[in-house]
């Protein structure tokens, strides 16, 4: 699938158009060409500061969004590395704490490009390179790294010392390279896992915490599950969580739904299974409220495309984000105005199985493409919803969707990332 990216910045713009023609179009794995090219540039990879690196499936962002929270309300400067951006490509790579500025990004990408032309590196190579490059030069106290697609081949994975390593859920996504077997996928995962540096993990079905057990003894790594080494409940509100140093009472996060609240514990728990960077409990209550991460059950502000509508926005773009997003609306909406969907998917992905949790929950579907993306065509989604007893209605855009939406109702936007993206630019919230 390929990736796309515009700036207003003419210098980060020629820089991505070069990069259009020079690189081969959609997903690649393998280190080969990402350790050759950091190779050329003095390899910056070995002059980041204490590193957290972070897999999954779903979750991943958000479990950044916290382990920066949390290091950060402990007087840590921190360097993130996330993917995709929702409308500005900047939003990939935080340099001690703030957007990476649009010069330094449009010099930091010109440099790569012309170091790798030969490699013909892919758009999220380049895109790691680039923040490897921008955090070795400026000086910060921590570093996070986002797995932009599986872990074992990720060109984030050139890392090779780590401070701690983590995988959020795991569900089927990306088959056309990971595989359609939840095993499989798992063990594409943890294949982040390295000698002497602990792995951190969530709770999976029994094979395929086996599988992630036998691929971290093989590394070398210490395995800490959840469910054993550490744990977390919801309970009176409260997020309640243990390990061998103790147990701690902290405040559920502002992001809503219980997968925010297990993303949270484990940041929580990858922060307390390391030792060189202090994080006191009070900080990790705070990170609690701080930790933010757009088009993540979202509420949109008063804005051009929504108005004073209530629009919430949502980038999950597989059945098991929509299983999460569904149970939070039968738990919290049920007794609001009448829930309509706008909905969107990628040509790769599964209208089908994401679709399918809003049953019950879902009055209305409104059915609109993706724009500038390979994606179902709001008719074929307007098939695919009839013939799961939805009613739905199909719209050339998300602006005619929300006009056919009675006043009063509340709305979910969901589907895709890259919309979410194009919904927020629309309505002036610009992450930042």
């Amino acid at each position: 699938m390929a990736d796309f990216a515009r700036s207003a910045h003419p210098g980060i713009q020629a820089q991505l158009d070069r990069l259009s023609k020079l690189s081969p179009a959609g997903d690649r794995l393998g280190l080969e060409r990402t350790a050759a090219l950091l190779d050329r540039l003095g390899r910056p990879q070995d002059g980041l500061p204490p590193l957290f690196h972070v897999a999954g499936t779903n979750g991943k962002g958000s479990t950044v969004a916290f382990l920066r929270a949390a290091l950060e309300a402990s007087g840590h400067s921190v360097h993130a590395f996330t993917s995709p951006h929702l409308v500005r490509f900047n939003e990939r790579i935080r340099v001690a704490g703030r957007l990476i500025e649009d010069e330094e990004l449009a010099a930091t990408l010109t440099e790569v490009i012309d170091a790798g032309a030969d490699i013909e590196p892919s758009f999220f190579e380049v895109a790691t390179i680039a923040a490897l490059l921008a955090f070795a030069r400026t000086p910060a106290d921590a570093c996070i790294l986002e797995v932009g697609l599986g872990g074992r081949l990720d060109s984030t994975n050139v890392i090779e010392q780590p401070l701690v390593t983590g995988i959020t859920s795991l569900a089927v996504d990306h088959q056309q390279f990971l595989g359609s077997g939840l095993v499989g996928i798992a063990a594409e995962k943890a294949g982040i896992a390295k000698a002497g540096v602990p792995l951190v993990t969530q709770l999976y079905p029994r094979a395929v915490a086996r599988r992630i057990g036998s691929i971290a003894n093989d590394a070398g790594a210490g395995w800490i599950p959840r469910g054993s080494s550490w744990d977390a409940i919801i309970r009176q509100g409260r997020l309640r969580y243990r390990d061998q140093k103790g147990e701690l009472d902290l405040p559920l996060p502002r992001l809503p739904g219980r997968h925010q609240a297990m993303n949270a514990a484990l940041a929580v728990a990858m922060l307390r299974h390391q030792e060189q960077l202090r994080v006191p409990p009070s900080a990790l209550t705070a990170a609690m409220g701080w930790a933010d991460w757009p088009a993540r059950l979202q509420q949109l502000t008063s804005g051009p495309l929504v108005a004073s509508r209530d629009v919430w926005l949502d980038g999950g773009h597989n059945p098991s984000a929509a299983r999460q997003i569904a149970t939070y609306a039968r738990r919290h909406w049920s007794d609001a105005p009448p829930l309509h969907l706008i909905f969107a998917s990628l040509a790769t992905k599964d209208p089908t199985g994401m679709l399918e949790p809003f049953a019950g929950v879902a009055q209305q579907v409104h059915a609109v493409p993706i724009p500038d993306h390979s994606c179902f065509s709001p008719d074929d989604l307007v098939e695919i919803g009839a013939d799961l007893g939805f009613n739905v209605d199909g719209h050339e855009d998300v602006e005619q969707a929300l006009a056919a939406v009675p006043e009063g109702a509340r709305v979910l936007i969901f589907g895709s990332l890259y919309l979410a993206g194009a919904v927020l630019a629309a309505n002036d919230q610009v992450p930042i």
